[in-house]
């Protein structure tokens, strides 16, 4: 499990950040690119899982039912992070951005076929209900042990040998282990499996009915508060390293310090906010990390130097972490374990899909609106400014509002299951 996840969250971890400056420094300072590249993969992501997800609920195979999404998944991830810079070399910059979007489209659609969909549902299958808090803790340790390969060792090494080496390296790292460790998972015999007696089709177009909300209102109460706070969040994080390289003057390697702080201090944090979520209210818990994740993105606008940015960031991305957890412990808690494949796919509408949409494209235009413009490689584009940090906070606060209409018992609401 750590394996594959250290080795998937590499990759995304890749894709939300280094592909963006990566962009902004070899193809053009326009911020529309970026806002055009998260809004595309969102929808591939989006419409992967929920695809995949549900199939892998129906497939009955030799090696089990999430296995063989996993195991080639990660295998075609890799190597579509490795062609990734080849854009770079394409001169006509119209042309570029095309391949870039499309290149993202595809490295998308295997990671998520391999992580949002098989692999997360792997998760809910294997983890005792009790224990399912830590397991999220640890999943949450796994990304930051993975940031801190693909974003701290990034900033020097993309300093030192530039992006291609850079996507070379974190590439082969997702297809080999992705192919040891895809190779080595236990996944549950098919005879021992439940299956929902619905067609994969019509369980696809049960997602878009109205029945399938009042039926499972509390798992929708969950996934539109962590889509609001995704949408806050996702107003500043895809420009977050272009402003600090260019607004703040930070190095890439420079950032390595910030970066480095940020997720060293999430990480000591992940397992035991892992173990909290297990013992405390999980709305309660919640609704304190949404307060406090849009305090430390506010103040991450106000900061200069790399101790105090350090700090900020460290507020801003724990307890967004929290929150987080909070809501994925408390999700798989109610998904009906015939469709978790189904019902994860429903996830990824709230918590990737819509974010990534609305999010960058907020951002997007308040850079251009309000942004410092600047030139690059002759092409015009806009510096980000403060203000998408402040806006991203002011939004995410508005998570708070969909947990105040849960007014169920702490012990009632968590065990309460919801209709397949």
């Amino acid at each position: 499990m750590v394996a594959l996840a250290v080795t998937g969250q590499i990759a995304w971890a890749v894709e939300n950040t280094w592909f963006n400056t990566f962009v902004f420094d070899t193809i053009t300072p326009d911020p529309r690119p970026i806002s055009w590249m998260v809004a595309a993969s969102a929808i591939v992501a989006t419409l992967t899982t929920i695809f995949i997800g549900t199939l892998s609920d129906h497939t009955r195979s030799k090696w089990g039912r999430r296995k063989p999404y996993i195991l080639f998944g990660y295998i075609l991830w890799g190597l579509m992070t490795i062609l990734f810079p080849t854009t770079a070399l394409i001169k006509d910059i119209s042309l570029a951005v095309v391949m870039v979007v499309l290149l993202d489209c595809l490295m998308t659609f295997f990671g998520s076929t391999a992580n949002d969909a098989a692999f997360n549902a792997w998760t809910a299958d294997v983890a005792p209900a009790d224990q399912r808090g830590k397991v999220e803790g640890v999943l949450n340790l796994s990304l930051f042990i993975a940031q801190l390969v693909a974003i701290v060792a990034a900033g020097a090494l993309i300093d030192r040998v530039g992006y291609f080496t850079f996507f070379y390296v974190l590439g082969g790292i997702v297809m080999v282990v992705g192919l040891i460790a895809g190779g080595a998972l236990p996944d549950q015999p098919s005879d021992n499996l439940l299956q929902s007696e619905k067609g994969i089709w019509q369980e696809i177009r049960d997602i878009f009915r109205l029945e399938t909300v009042r039926g499972n209102s509390k798992l929708f109460i969950i996934l539109i508060s962590a889509m609001l706070l995704g949408v806050g969040f996702q107003v500043a994080f895809p420009y977050m390293i272009i402003y600090i390289n260019n607004y703040i003057g930070v190095s890439k390697t420079e950032y390595a310090l910030v970066g480095g702080a940020v997720i060293i201090g999430s990480a000591i944090a992940a397992l035991p906010l892992g173990v909290l979520a297990d013992k405390i209210s999980k709305r309660l818990m919640m609704a304190v990390s949404i307060v406090l994740t849009c305090l430390g993105c506010f103040a991450f606008s106000l900061v200069r130097s790399i101790p105090l940015l350090a700090l900020a960031g460290l507020a801003w991305q724990m307890f967004n972490m929290s929150a987080s957890i909070a809501a994925m412990s408390w999700l798989k808690d109610l998904l009906p374990e015939e469709s978790r494949g189904r019902f994860l796919g429903i996830r990824m509408i709230f918590l990737v899909l819509l974010p990534m949409l609305i999010g960058p494209g907020i951002g997007s235009a308040l850079i251009r609106r309000f942004g410092i413009p600047t030139v690059l490689n002759g092409q015009a584009g806009f510096i980000p400014v403060p203000l998408i940090f402040q806006v991203g906070a002011i939004l995410g606060l508005l998570a708070l509002i969909p947990l105040a209409f849960d007014r169920l018992d702490k012990k009632q609401g968590e065990k309460e299951e919801p209709n397949a």
